[in-house]
């Protein structure tokens, strides 16, 4: 009994009793439906083992929704909590962890999630390649993130959640203020789904670097592929940091040592600046691809180039260099001194120019443009006013003076939400809406997206421009309660009914998804948004091989100029195309390093052993095993083609 006593919750309730009933039916329905259906083996053979970079970038997209409806639920019952004074649905500990819980998840399981997934399937067809550079380490990757995902998220159930923030700042995170396994969970998860991030980046750099089609230099790659380049460079610098902290924060809570400790020569503000050295890239991270997203949306429904190429992809240089050097706002408040806050805030508000530039670069974009209003163009026009107000506030933040006043207030969760929804969440949604025909062959309906945009865009608004007021009034963060003299009841109220909206919006969502799944019509052509750069040069859904024979470019717009000047993009025939073999390795391996992570959470030194020891035997198979890829040949190709052709 002592063994199984490590695994029991140090604070139970009723609602974690029904989380673990929902998760043993829901995972017994799978097993049966899956049963049932006979698909054990298509599972196996076309998603499990799968290296295609277009269902790899599915499944990263159906995993970040799914985290966006396990961190929104942790959200709603945050603002359900604090809707109204001295409220006693949650206790302060699971408050604690539902708060951290929700930021780890939105941040490195959702939004992470869903850039890697618009990366993986459209920047190969913007470049006109076959695949990713490394088709199995892009598995690899997948898997890692996914079962990173899942360690964190069975924490809730086993062992208990972590408590101490999003940021798990120390001494709080240590074992003297959290003595439960829930930091545990949160270091191992990240590094093994970090670990996965990682590789990501060095793929992509490759592949966007060596694998671009004939003529298209640089200077001519569409902007979404410019902002994945820069993004993946940043993550190739930023997450090392990451890594190396969270083995640190490890060793302190595992083996004692004394990085992050009070005493024994440990300093506490050393993980808050490896952190943060990580935690600021990482929002550009996330933001940059959504610029990326914007810059292929807006120039398509305003009918006009985007203004300002050359301007847009020295901003987002500028923007990666500048993010390296900004980390410190996040603690003004922890004793730098006044020189070290100036330095850091000035290098703060340097970073609103090259955003100012893309702000007006996209204005000028729509100047005098036939604007089509779909629901893209709707999710790009509404990120612009919110994004800029979460931005200004953002540099109100960074006067190191006046952040005595807003730190650790409601006013930055505010401003931090207002840059992240409108510059993540909707560019996620314009981007999954807008690319949705090339994945799956069918457009999402235009009306049920219309009413989610005005939802979720008004639930935005609502929920967090009260929190200004409430955090300028000195409502702090974090606190789970509060009396009603504060005064804070109706900002809070306020922010819990634009939390439902918000709700809504994201059910309208999945309301599309399922109905436009079952009537949508199938006929739809190959360009329905006349749009402008290369994937839209193949078929509505996309072939395996993604193009038939290479082609040829001559400018950032290569679709655009061949349906309006003429240029011929398909010039040579059909030649024999070489693919890579599907493989059971990465999802194997990323089991054990699930194993691995486990063990080591709960400090079951023989099962690490053993684990470690598995994973260590696929990277030798891997390292020995002979695999040429197979071949499709000009024939098959031909015949395949004009199959495609016909069912248009």
């Amino acid at each position: 009994m002592e063994f199984f006593e490590r695994f029991a919750i140090p604070h139970p309730s009723p609602a974690i009793y029904a989380s673990m009933v929902a998760i043993a039916l829901t995972t017994i329905a799978v097993v049966v439906g899956l049963t049932y259906f006979k698909k054990w083996g298509y599972l196996w053979r076309e998603w499990l083992t799968t290296v295609d970079h277009k269902k790899i970038g599915i499944m990263y997209m159906i995993s970040a929704l799914l985290m966006l409806f396990r961190g929104g639920a942790d959200a709603l019952m945050m603002r359900a909590q604090t809707a109204v004074p001295e409220n006693t649905l949650l206790d302060a500990q699971h408050y604690n962890e539902i708060f951290t819980t929700h930021g780890v998840v939105m941040i490195i399981f959702m939004a992470m999630a869903f850039i890697i997934a618009l990366m993986n399937f459209v920047i190969p067809l913007q470049i006109g390649a076959r695949d990713v550079a490394f088709p199995r380490l892009n598995a690899l990757s997948f898997w890692l993130y996914f079962m990173g995902a899942m360690l964190l998220n069975i924490s809730f159930v086993i062992g208990g959640s972590p408590s101490s923030g999003w940021t798990s700042y120390f001494p709080l995170a240590g074992n003297e203020l959290s003595p439960s396994v829930g930091t545990n969970y949160y270091m191992l998860a990240l590094q093994i789904s970090g670990l996965g991030t990682l590789i990501t980046g060095i793929n992509f750099i490759v592949t966007i670097l060596k694998m671009r089609a004939p003529g298209m230099t640089l200077m001519k790659m569409p902007m979404f592929t410019w902002a994945g380049l820069i993004t993946n460079v940043i993550i190739v610098f930023a997450f090392p940091v990451l890594t190396v902290a969270l083995a640190m924060g490890t060793m302190d809570r595992l083996f004692a040592t004394n990085f992050f400790t009070t005493t024994d020569g440990g300093m506490d503000m050393l993980w808050a600046n490896l952190f943060w050295v990580w935690g600021h890239p990482e929002v550009y991270i996330l933001i940059l691809p959504a610029f990326g997203i914007y810059s292929e949306i807006i120039p398509t429904f305003a009918r006009r180039n985007l203004y300002g190429y050359t301007t847009m992809v020295v901003s987002m240089v500028v923007i990666s260099l500048l993010s390296f050097v900004v980390w410190v706002h996040h603690f003004f408040t922890m004793g730098q001194g006044a020189l070290v806050n100036s330095i850091f805030s000035i290098t703060t508000m340097a970073i609103a120019v090259p955003t100012g530039i893309k702000i007006f670069n996209w204005l000028f974009t729509m100047w005098k443009g036939k604007i089509q209003f779909t629901v893209p163009m709707l999710y790009s026009l509404g990120f612009i006013p919110i994004f800029t107000i979460g931005g200004v506030t953002g540099v109100m933040l960074g006067m190191a003076s006046a952040d005595y006043q807003y730190h650790n207030t409601m006013f930055l969760v505010a401003h931090f939400h207002l840059v992240i929804i409108p510059g993540v969440v909707f560019a996620m949604i314009a981007g999954l809406t807008y690319w949705w025909p090339k994945m799956f062959g069918f457009m999402l309906n235009e009306r049920i997206g219309k009413w989610g945009f005005w939802f979720i865009a008004g639930g935005t608004v609502l929920a967090f421009f009260p929190m200004f007021i409430s955090g300028l009034d000195g409502q702090a963060r974090r606190m789970y309660t509060y009396s009603e003299g504060t005064g804070f009841g109706i900002w809070n109220m306020l922010s819990f009914v634009g939390a439902i909206g918000l709700a809504i919006g994201f059910a309208l969502l999945v309301y599309n998804i399922y109905y436009s799944t079952r009537y949508a019509s199938r006929d739809i052509g190959d360009d329905p948004w006349n749009a402008r750069s290369l994937e839209w040069a193949t078929h509505n859904p996309v072939p395996e091989y993604n193009f038939a024979i290479t082609p040829q470019v001559n400018s950032s717009e290569a679709f655009w100029d061949a349906k309006k000047r003429g240029h011929k993009l398909f010039k040579a025939g059909y030649k024999d195309i070489h693919m890579p073999n599907n493989s059971g390795i990465p999802f194997i391996m990323s089991v054990f390093f699930f194993i691995f992570g486990f063990a080591f959470i709960f400090s079951m030194w023989i099962t690490v052993i053993v684990s470690l020891i598995a994973i260590l035997a696929c990277m030798t198979y891997r390292s020995f095993e002979k695999d040429d890829g197979y071949h499709i040949t000009a024939e098959e190709l031909k015949k395949a083609e004009s199959e495609l052709r016909g069912a248009k």
